[in-house]
């Protein structure tokens, strides 16, 4: 709709996931060069994970379209079925006949299949996407289908690609096997603040325009607040905002129209709420609301921070806050008793040092008087007592002289 006014051959910002707008960040290079490494050296099984909308499928169709020839596939979407279910799809897409047939013939048939690829020089692969949905049964039946093998090969290539909840399912205890099978294993994250900025030049640039519009910094921060750097939700806020842009005929997207989209939206609500715990754990990762150092923020930009912070404060009020507030009240209680303890303590020691002082006193009162006592009765033996009968005057005194 508003191609031409920007003068762009294509949508830039669709959600199909198609391989001409791969972007290659740093995480998806290295996920590539996993995939890519396990996929030449026939390695079993490789687990393929990333958060929604970050680019799984579209890295997937990239890499087996360009890089390989004598690949058969087989692709599977639909990960809510039952074990029969699952080997029918499988064969079906391996371009193998499945009516009628029970489970034992579809394994035997996938088998006869297998060997023949094998022989001919082609290399077999099945891709599981959304395994995260596979129950612990039916992966321990994907287990089983590495069983397959020539005698210095598989003759079948696994991929499993899903969502981080799928490594907690394969944590299982009773899925031990499976992880050992398990020879790449990676995971693909979300784009950083630098990152978003390349990622939406480029698909611009595919799409026939980079300079279609110009996003100011604040945009861009907005953005990467909002989207936590998943690639789906960066195309749902751009492509609102080349909408929003050609209603008002303008080429500049601020940070002001980036706030409608997402008030528009609802999107914390609509795209976050659902996965609050790992949007959490994204986000105070990377800080996505905080301004470059020595770069303060806008208005609009301490609208958004004061949001994130709004959020992740209601977040930590819910899930922490009541305990911990528990807990300081619980050592409020136990220093209130320490402290009435100490209290009392230094008023029975002060005591004891005032009682000690006290006895001190007469003590020394007792001593000095004793003292003087016997001055006095060595004075009353004396020779001047015995001759005298008392003390000798001064006038007496002469005299004697």
């Amino acid at each position: 709709m508003y191609e031409s006014f920007f003068k762009l051959q294509i949508k830039p910002f669709d959600l199909l996931p198609d391989p001409r707008f791969i972007y290659l960040s740093k995480s998806h290079k290295k996920a590539m060069t996993y995939l890519d490494y396990g996929i030449r050296e026939r390695s079993g099984f490789i687990l393929f994970t990333g958060e929604v909308g970050s680019g799984k499928t579209t890295l997937i169709r990239d890499l087996l379209e360009k890089r390989y020839e004598h690949v058969v596939l087989s692709k599977i979407f639909n990960t809510r079925v039952t074990s029969e279910q699952l080997l029918a799809m499988i064969n079906d897409d391996f371009g193998l006949a499945v009516q009628g047939k029970d489970k034992v013939t579809l394994i035997r048939d996938l088998n006869g299949f297998l060997i023949e690829q094998y022989a001919g020089g082609n290399q077999a692969i099945l891709i599981i996407d959304e395994a995260q949905n596979l129950s612990p049964d039916l992966l321990e039946e994907v287990r089983m289908l590495s069983n397959l093998e020539a005698s210095n090969c598989k003759l079948l290539q696994i991929i499993l690609v899903g969502q981080p909840e799928l490594r907690t399912t394969l944590a299982a205890p009773e899925l031990r096997q499976l992880r050992q099978r398990i020879n790449i294993n990676c995971h693909l994250q979300a784009l950083n603040r630098e990152e978003i900025e390349q990622y939406i030049t480029r698909r611009l640039e595919v799409a026939g325009n980079p300079s279609a519009v110009h996003f100011s910094p604040e945009s861009l921060e907005a953005i990467f607040c909002y989207s936590r750097g998943i690639p789906r939700l960066i195309n749902i806020i751009c492509d609102f905002l080349m909408f929003l842009a050609f209603s008002e005929e303008t080429t500049s997207l601020s940070v002001e129209m980036v706030l409608d989209v997402i008030g528009d939206l609802d999107f914390e609500n609509y795209y976050w709420k659902a996965a609050a715990t790992v949007a959490e754990q994204s986000a105070l990762k990377d800080n996505c609301f905080l301004s470059p150092a020595n770069n303060p923020p806008s208005a609009p930009e301490l609208q958004i921070m004061l949001n994130e912070i709004s959020r992740r404060f209601e977040s930590i009020e819910h899930n922490i806050a009541a305990p911990l507030l528990n807990e300081l009240k619980g050592q409020n209680d136990r220093f209130a008793s320490l402290q009435a303890t100490v209290t009392a303590h230094i008023a029975k020691t002060n005591a004891h040092f005032i009682d000690l002082n006290r006895k001190t006193e007469e003590l020394r009162s007792a001593v000095t008087y004793r003292e003087q006592d016997a001055t006095h009765e060595n004075k009353k033996t004396g020779f001047d007592w015995r001759v005298f009968g008392g003390d000798i005057s001064p006038r007496r005194q002469r005299k004697i002289e």
